[in-house]
């Protein structure tokens, strides 16, 4: 990880996911930028650039919030790091 490089960011402070800014391989220490700090997070899956990575661990049935928005529903438990995507995700409309 270069030193002060941010990889994946958030766009809003209730967002349980954050943004890959750029290709991430499994098992990568990354740094997540939220607003004026950032938070060390290790990725577990392959994340391409421009997907979302769990930035906690999302229960089956749980909210996914992306821009401060519920964009979908995890169709199953998601742990902090791994790839959240249309495999683990069901899309909301509420």
């Amino acid at each position: 990880m270069a030193s002060g490089r941010v990889d994946a960011v958030v766009v809003n402070e209730r967002d349980n996911v954050a943004v890959a800014l750029r290709d991430i391989k499994p098992s990568e220490k990354i740094l997540v930028s939220i607003k004026d700090k950032t938070l060390e997070l290790i990725v577990k899956d392959f994340i391409r650039r421009g997907h979302k990575i769990a930035l906690c661990d999302i229960k089956r049935g749980d909210y996914i919030i992306k821009y401060g928005e519920v964009i979908g529903v995890a169709t199953e438990d998601i742990e902090r790091g791994r790839h959240v995507h249309c495999h683990n995700v069901k899309s909301a409309r509420v």
